[in-house]
């Protein structure tokens, strides 16, 4: 009985203070608000030539498009006087420049010049909150198609453990987990290239630069391949001492673990390939195409699974099987896509890049590869600490299925996360848009759309977490073993609450990502871990699997407390930060 009292009070205890967090979050973002909207009543009781503080940026941008509009008229009189015929080459160029970028636009990769927020508007500016506003209906646009390739991605573990579940044997369900979790951290090795490579296409293709698109996918391909080859040698050489840090020496998973793991790594390359195609469409804000991709793959998965299972009575290696062919698939189809859309050129895969053009690729990806090694020893540590709780795999089947719970609200935040890191760097771009005359993007453009994703994270976050509480009670029927069923029911009951957190955390460090804060945010990613690996010492060794979760509540407190630093007091995009520009705007006009 003691324990069960034990827990209870510390999960009040944990509670008091998460909320405690969220509401000192909560009454800041209200008091903006405010500041908001007093702002915005005093500027539209000012006349319009007599600028405020806030628009002094858009009236000098404002005078910018004049000048230049004159320069222009003056140019085409002189060469329609001179009747020289640089002014019809000149239309001529104009025409075909047209064109191109119509017909890239049908084709889906350059939505990124619509976009942004037209801040030299009359109209009101748009608020935080969700009000479904032409703000919110361009995310949402983005998102849908992205929340569901975050949807379909995880199909290929939820049917994979769906069906090695119907075989009754919690050690299989332990030796996929294990092995899944194994091949997962080593394929975070690679994973800073989507990030970075989606940051890097989405500048280019706002610039309208198709080379630098073309470099940058080419030189995250070249990277990962490089990284892939590496990293399937350690996997081969020595897959038992690989196995051995989520394992115990002689577990009873480790027959179940071994096949899956050596079969799973033939697909570290094609997943490589997978990634940076997603994250291309995504730098050209093409989220549709990566949909389509994932559903075919993940179709051909769930039809094999069954069939090599229990059909041919592979087992767990029949799972590892089917997952390496999807895996194939989808990578296939990526390139012949990216191909047909004139954003890869195989002529320069397959040429050795030079240090200018590669080298914001990997600066950026040193900075990341910190946060990498810290979550990779977090999600390790939790596995280690996962199956040493008993030799029976009950421990790990039970977090195996509250890991199912989190990911079905978390594939949503997790991809308004990447919408964040490419929309953030693709409104920070300014650029005079000659059609309206007007300037579209900048600072102040891009802070609108971080508020807004934001308050959108802790919505989705409360809504989401509600909705896997009464979901609760279907999830717990995939497993027959009731063993399972009871060891899962509070850390499931902890990866709800918890989406509210996550909300914030997710968007908020896909907005760090965005700004290019890379150095900032694995920082924050290793204090985290410090006080993640306390926790996984201190509470599974009183509170089992439960502690183990408790253990998550900790580390993503501690990210949430970096994600309002950064928006507060240091980020670029900081209400700080945004006085100063305040500032020099108002010096700039009176100049």
């Amino acid at each position: 009985m003691m324990p069960r009292l034990h827990t209870g009070s510390m999960f009040c205890r944990l509670s008091i203070a998460w909320l405690y967090v969220l509401s000192e979050y909560t009454t800041h973002v209200v008091c903006f608000a405010m500041q908001t909207a007093q702002s915005r009543d005093s500027l539209f009781r000012t006349q319009e030539c007599q600028p405020t503080r806030t628009n002094f940026r858009e009236a000098h941008w404002r005078c910018r498009g004049r000048k230049h509009e004159s320069w222009l008229s003056r140019k085409d009189r002189m060469l329609s006087m001179s009747g020289g015929a640089t002014g019809e080459d000149s239309h001529n160029d104009t025409e075909t420049n047209a064109d191109e970028a119509s017909a890239r636009r049908s084709e889906g990769h350059s939505p990124s010049n619509q976009p942004a927020i037209d801040m030299s508007s009359s109209e009101e500016p748009p608020g935080i909150w969700p009000c479904f506003d032409s703000l919110d209906k361009r995310l949402i646009r983005i998102a849908l198609p992205v929340i569901a390739n975050f949807a379909i991605n995880p199909l290929i573990g939820a049917v994979d453990l769906f069906w090695v579940n119907r075989m009754g044997n919690a050690l299989a369900v332990a030796g996929q987990a294990a092995a899944n979790q194994v091949f997962n951290s080593a394929f975070w090795v690679t994973s800073f290239l989507p990030s970075v490579t989606a940051t890097l296409i989405s500048k280019e293709n706002a610039k309208g630069n198709d080379e630098g698109v073309q470099d940058a996918l080419c030189q995250a391909l070249f990277v990962g391949s490089f990284m892939a080859i590496m990293s399937n040698s350690l996997l081969f050489s020595n897959p038992d001492k690989v196995l051995s840090s989520v394992l115990q020496k002689g577990a009873p998973a480790l027959e179940y673990a071994r096949p899956y793991l050596l079969i799973r790594a033939f697909a570290f390359l094609p997943s490589c390939i997978s990634l940076v195609g997603f994250s291309s469409f995504r730098g050209v804000q093409d989220t549709v195409t990566p949909v389509k991709i994932s559903l075919f793959a993940n179709v051909f998965n769930a039809i094999l699974d069954p069939i090599l299972i229990f059909s041919l009575s592979m087992g767990v290696t029949g799972a590892a099987i089917a997952t390496l062919a999807a895996e194939v698939i989808s990578a296939i189809t990526y390139l012949i896509i990216l191909r047909q859309r004139n954003l890869l050129m195989f002529s320069k895969l397959f040429k050795l890049p030079s240090w200018s053009k590669l080298s914001p690729l990997l600066k950026g990806g040193a900075a990341l590869q910190l946060r990498n090694v810290a979550l990779n020893l977090t999600f390790l540590s939790v596995a280690r600490v996962t199956q040493s709780i008993d030799r029976s795999g009950v421990a790990a089947a039970a977090h195996a299925m509250a890991i199912q719970v989190f990911q079905m609200g978390g594939i949503v935040l997790l991809a308004l996360s990447t919408i964040a890191q490419t929309v953030v760097p693709n409104d920070l771009v300014e650029v005079f848009d000659e059609k309206s005359k007007k300037v579209v993007g900048g600072k102040k453009n891009a802070k609108v759309t971080v508020n807004r994703l934001m308050s959108w994270g802790f919505v989705l976050g409360i809504g989401l977490g509600i909705l896997q509480l009464l979901a609760l009670p279907l999830i717990r029927r995939t497993t027959p073993l009731l063993e399972v069923r009871d060891a899962a029911r509070i850390p499931s009951i902890l990866a709800s609450v918890y989406q509210i957190i996550n909300g914030l955390v997710f968007i908020g460090e896909g907005v760090m990502i965005g700004t290019g804060s890379f150095l900032e945010l694995s920082f924050t990613t290793v204090i985290a871990t410090g006080g993640m690996l306390w926790a996984l010492r201190t509470f599974p060794p009183i509170y089992g699997v439960t502690g183990v979760w408790m253990s998550f509540g900790v580390f993503n407190v501690l990210r949430l407390i970096g994600v309002a630093l950064h928006q507060r007091v240091y980020g670029p995009l900081s209400r700080r930060k945004m006085e100063m520009l305040n500032s020099q705007d108002e010096m700039l006009a009176l100049s």
